[in-house]
């Protein structure tokens, strides 16, 4: 059964997602706080598979243990946030966060976005293909992970995986900027979300590709992105 760690400072709101989320499946442990959070994280972090973060808590803020979470592991994060400001959005994005909902939302809509999330993170270990080369690096389908031509690994979230994933089984080809939303975040992209802008500026910096002169992801003007490297793939 998937484990879920939710912080919530809304005593209402923890029971309400703890009963639905159990309905559905889930096993699920419950936070009021960053202190209570972080001590059930270090408890369940090895057992967990996706965290659910508010963004507005009486001790700290969901932006810190976002970042808190990051440092220690790729699990995919859902930020909960009340406001209708861009910027709250991009900043977690730019943390490391997966995904976002803006208050108020629906348990359904909550639990279509973790199904999405935990659908495309589990799909890769039944992926034919294993490896992709590129320009030096490799990225593991099996380990989820991407290291450099020193053999170094490259720190990735689970949402610049996702995309680097979709853009190395694409080679060459030019992909709307709504279609890479849709597969790397389960949405469409809004014309003024950002989201994904912040996303490949991200992983353009994770590769050293040069965000005013790319050489990899490559920017096509008016019709979306293109990934220019030659790839290849294998079993080994």
């Amino acid at each position: 059964m998937r484990k879920i760690l939710i912080v919530d400072d809304d005593l209402k709101t923890r029971m309400l997602l703890k009963t639905y989320l159990e309905k559905n499946q889930y096993e699920v442990v419950v936070s009021h706080n960053g202190e209570s959070f972080l001590a059930e994280f270090q408890r369940h972090a090895d057992a967990l598979s996706l965290v659910i973060l508010d963004v507005m808590l009486p001790d700290t803020d969901g932006f810190a243990l976002c970042r808190a979470v990051r440092q220690r592991s790729n699990l995919p994060i859902i930020m909960l946030t009340a406001s209708s400001d861009e910027t709250d959005r991009v900043v977690g994005l730019e943390l490391g966060a997966d995904d976002y909902i803006a208050k108020p939302y629906s348990p359904r809509e909550l639990l279509a976005r973790i199904k999405a999330i935990l659908r495309r993170m589990g799909s890769e270990t039944a992926a034919p293909v294993r490896y992709y080369r590129f320009d030096g690096f490799t990225l593991d389908l099996l380990e989820r992970t991407v290291c450099d031509r020193e053999g170094r690994p490259v720190a990735l979230t689970g949402l610049d995986f996702e995309l680097l994933k979709y853009f190395v089984e694409h080679p060459g080809k030019i992909l709307d900027r709504h279609v890479l939303a849709e597969q790397t975040r389960g949405r469409d992209a809004g014309p003024l979300d950002r989201s994904l802008d912040v996303q490949i500026s991200r992983l353009r910096l994770r590769l050293d590709d040069d965000g005013k002169n790319p050489h990899l992801i490559k920017t096509v003007r008016g019709a979306g992105y293109v990934f220019s490297a030659d790839v290849a793939a294998s079993h080994a």
